[in-house]
C-alpha cells in the first residue's frame, strides 16, 4: 500500500503544479480557475456515502487499483488533447471531475485500510510516515521537477502522471488478501445487509455520536475557509507577487519542509502534551496564519507564513485521522469515513467557487474572508478541542 501511495503521489506531485500552469494558460478567469478545485471536491459531496459502504463490501486491492487504472486513462487522454493542441478549460474541468471520483474510492479506501494493518498504539506513527512520504514524494520531487518538465513541452507532466497511476494500479493489486477481506468478510458473516442499508447506517450512525458529529461538523466549516483561501492561490502568487511561473513547482516544495517538520513532529509532541492540546494549537494557529498571508508584501513572506501553515495543519490533520480511526469499528470505517468526507470536502467546492467570485475584486479577498472565519471558528472551539480524545473515547465506549 505505501508503494503504491508513493508512486500515486509522485504522479500527482506532478499535476499539481502543471494543471494550475495548464489553467492559466487556457483561461485568466478566477472563478474558472476556482472551479477545478471545485470539480475535484465535488465528488466528495456526491459520492462518497455510496463508495464508503462499497468499501466494506469489496476486495479493497480491486477499488484501489481500479481507481488508479481508471485515472491513469483519463489523463492519458488528456495529455493527447494537450499534445494535439485541442484541449480546453472544460476539458481541464470534465477531467478533474473523473480524477476527483478516483481520489474518493482511492482515499477512503486507504484509509480504511490503516486500522486494519496497524495496532491502535501505532496509528499517529503510520499516519505521519505516509503523510511524509507524501509530502516528500509530492512536494520535493513532483512538483519542483512538473514546473520545468512543463516548460520544455506542455503536455509531458500529464504523459508522466498517467504512467505513474498505472504503476500504482498494478501495486496495489500485490497487497496480501488477509488486509482487504479478514473484517469485511467476518461482518458480513455476522450481519448479511443491502447496500442502501450499508449507507443509511453510516449516515445514522454518525449523526447519533455527538461529538464526532461536532468535530465533523467544525472541521468542515473550516474546510470550506480554506478552500476559499487557496482556490486562485496560483493567481496571487504569479499575478500579485510577480513569482515566475516556471519556479511555481518549487515554491509548492518550499512549503513541504512545513508539512514535513509537522510530520515528524506530530506523535512525538502529541506524546508530550496530549493529542488534544496539539490539535487545539494546531488549527488555531493555522488559522491565523492563514488570515496573516493575505498580507503578504511579498513571495519570500508569504512563503515563510505558508510553510509554517503547512506545519501546523499538518499536526492536526495527523492526530485528527488518528481519532478516528480509534473510534470509528473498522468493519464500519468506510461507511463513517464517506459521510463525514461527503460533509467535510464535499462542501469545499463552495469555498472554492466563493474564492473565485472574492478574486475577481482583489486576489487578496480570500486569505482575508477566509482567514478572519476560519480564526473565529478555531477560537470558538478551543474548549470543545482541548477535550476532544477524552470525550470522544467516551462516546466509543458507551
Amino acid at each position: 500500500m505505501w508503494a503504491s501511495s508513493i508512486v500515486s503521489n509522485l504522479s500527482d506531485g506532478v499535476m499539481l503544479a502543471a494543471v494550475p500552469l495548464l489553467a492559466i494558460s487556457l483561461t485568466d478567469n478566477p472563478i474558472l480557475i476556482s472551479s477545478i478545485g471545485a470539480m475535484v471536491m465535488l465528488p466528495w459531496l456526491l459520492f462518497a456515502i455510496p463508495i464508503g459502504a462499497l468499501v466494506d463490501r469489496v476486495d479493497r486491492r480491486y477499488i484501489l487499483a481500479g481507481a488508479n487504472a481508471i485515472r491513469s486513462g483519463v489523463v492519458g487522454v488528456l495529455a493527447l488533447l494537450i499534445a494535439m493542441d485541442l484541449v480546453t478549460i472544460f476539458w481541464l474541468l470534465a477531467t478533474a471531475f473523473i480524477i476527483g471520483v478516483c481520489e474518493v474510492a482511492a482515499d477512503t479506501t486507504a484509509q480504511s485500510l490503516i486500522p486494519q494493518i496497524l495496532e491502535e498504539k501505532d496509528f499517529e506513527k503510520g499516519n505521519s510516515r505516509l503523510q511524509i512520504s507524501e509530502t516528500v514524494i509530492q512536494g520535493f520531487i513532483g512538483a519542483p521537477i512538473s514546473g520545468f518538465i512543463y516548460a520544455i513541452a506542455i503536455y509531458l507532466p500529464f504523459f508522466f502522471n498517467s504512467i505513474g497511476f498505472a504503476v500504482s494500479a498494478l501495486l496495489a493489486l500485490s497487497i496480501p488478501i488477509k488486509y482487504l477481506q479478514d473484517v469485511r468478510v467476518e461482518d458480513a458473516e455476522k450481519a448479511p445487509s443491502h447496500f442502501i442499508a450499508d449507507m443509511k447506517f453510516g449516515i445514522l450512525y454518525l449523526f447519533n455520536q455527538k461529538i464526532l458529529r461536532r468535530l465533523v461538523l467544525t472541521t468542515t466549516t473550516m474546510g470550506i475557509c480554506y478552500s476559499m483561501a487557496y482556490a486562485t492561490i496560483v493567481l496571487f502568487v504569479i499575478k500579485e507577487l510577480g513569482m515566475p511561473e516556471r519556479l511555481f513547482g518549487v515554491f509548492l516544495a518550499i512549503q513541504g519542509v512545513g508539512s514535513i517538520v509537522g510530520a515528524l513532529t506530530a506523535p512525538r509532541v502529541s506524546s508530550k502534551f496530549g493529542r488534544s492540546k496539539v490539535m487545539t494549537f494546531g488549527i488555531v494557529s493555522s488559522s491565523v496564519l492563514l488570515l496573516i498571508q493575505g498580507f503578504s508584501p511579498n513571495i519570500y513572506v508569504f512563503g515563510a507564513l505558508a510553510t509554517l501553515t503547512g506545519f501546523t495543519i499538518t499536526l492536526w490533520n495527523i492526530l485528527l485521522m488518528s481519532i478516528y480511526q480509534t473510534v470509528i469499528p473498522n468493519e464500519l470505517y468506510g461507511r463513517i469515513h464517506g459521510t463525514r468526507r461527503t460533509l467535510v470536502w464535499g462542501l469545499m467546492p463552495i469555498g472554492s467557487l466563493l474564492g473565485g467570485v472574492l478574486a475577481n475584486f482583489d486576489l487578496r479577498l480570500p486569505l482575508y474572508v477566509g482567514g478572519v472565519v476560519s480564526t473565529a471558528i478555531a477560537i470558538l472551539s478551543m474548549s470543545f478541542l482541548l477535550n476532544i480524545a477524552e470525550s470522544s473515547r467516551s462516546e466509543s465506549a458507551s
